[in-house]
């Protein structure tokens, strides 16, 4: 099984592309423990059994793994790799249910035509763009004119995320939905 690497936006997170589906359809899934992957991803919990893992993102053809400060790439690497192509080639599933666990605020009737906009323009024009950096970005919620978003993947830990927020994301839908104000970070 050949998988390739890309490096992303955050130095402490490179992509894993092994060439086939991961989450597919489903969405995505962010573990930022092992605890969390235990219960819900066998091969997130295989990849948190690694020393110098600190987080592992899955899209819908990518694996991003975010890895401790002190680690370094040139030992994680290889026993990511192999941590991968025996997962994918064992056919167990890759996370147990039927995918991501979205966490999201009420809409107010009155917000439904205004949130299903800027739904639409993360879905086709944010999200592709930020799975290309090895991550996902997650409505959480609107309420007077503030959008609620969460990063997640590589785009959690990146330096350039909040930028990436503000000056991206919150100017392009401040441009085509007009009752949009602000964007702000949540956490998930």
């Amino acid at each position: 099984m050949f998988i390739e690497t890309e490096d992303t936006p955050n130095p402490a997170t490179l992509k894993f592309l092994p060439g086939r589906d991961v989450m597919g359809h489903r969405g995505t899934a962010d573990f930022a423990d092992a605890d969390a992957a235990r219960s819900r991803s066998p091969l997130a919990a295989a990849l948190f059994g690694l020393d110098d893992v600190a987080g592992v993102f899955l899209g819908a053809e990518f694996v991003s793994v975010t890895k401790l400060p002190q680690a370094e790439w040139s030992t994680l690497k290889p026993q990511v790799l192999s941590v991968l192509t025996n997962h994918f080639t064992s056919g167990v599933a890759v996370i147990d249910g039927d995918g991501a666990e979205e966490v999201e605020e009420a809409i107010a009737p009155e917000d439904e035509a205004v949130v299903s906009q800027i739904r639409e323009l993360l879905d086709t024009r944010v999200r592709p763009a930020v799975a290309g950096d090895g991550g996902d970005i997650v409505f959480r919620g609107y309420r007077d004119g503030v959008v609620r978003l969460t990063m997640q993947g590589a785009c959690a830990g990146c330096p350039s995320s909040r930028a990436t927020l503000k000056h991206g994301v919150e100017n392009m839908l401040r441009h085509y939905v007009p009752e949009v104000v602000a964007v702000e970070q949540v956490e998930a």
